[in-house]
């Protein structure tokens, strides 16, 4: 597996996308919902306060099956010199939508012919790898 992106990309029904996260209701800040999905949806375990700041934001309207309404995307970036993923900590109704992972280069994501999400994914992943950090969130296209 190629580690050299700061990105871990699931494949769900042909599309490329990045780890999710839902807050809980007790006013989970963003970094520890983000810490605690990256552990259930990879394995990897990161304190939140090592996520740093939000670099990305997504935001809009979908309908999803299980809900709607709008939904925010808040990514952040961490960078790991290598990781075997782990998708134990996941539902099974999770599981079940996985097609399989692995890491992705940038010049893979802006070559494939599949649907990566979020959109505005490689152009951001490239400015982060040439160590262009953006001070306030990005603000990506919505993705539904």
């Amino acid at each position: 597996m190629r580690r050299d992106v700061p990105w871990c990309p699931v494949t769900v029904r042909h599309a490329r996308r990045s780890v999710r996260s839902t807050l809980r209701p007790d006013g989970e800040p963003l970094n520890e919902a983000a810490a605690r999905e990256l552990g259930e949806e990879t394995g990897l375990a990161v304190l939140p306060q090592e996520l740093g700041r939000r670099i990305a934001v997504s935001s809009g309207y979908a309908e999803l099956g299980w809900a709607k309404g709008i939904f925010r995307d808040d990514y952040f970036l961490y960078r790991v010199a290598s990781h075997d993923v782990d998708i134990s900590g996941l539902e099974p109704y999770e599981r079940s939508e996985l097609a399989g992972h692995r890491w992705w280069t940038v010049d893979e994501l802006a070559s494939t012919t599949d649907t990566v999400y979020p959109y505005g994914l490689v152009p951001l992943l490239t400015d982060l790898l040439a160590g262009r950090i953006p001070e306030r969130p990005v603000q990506l296209p919505w993705h539904h």
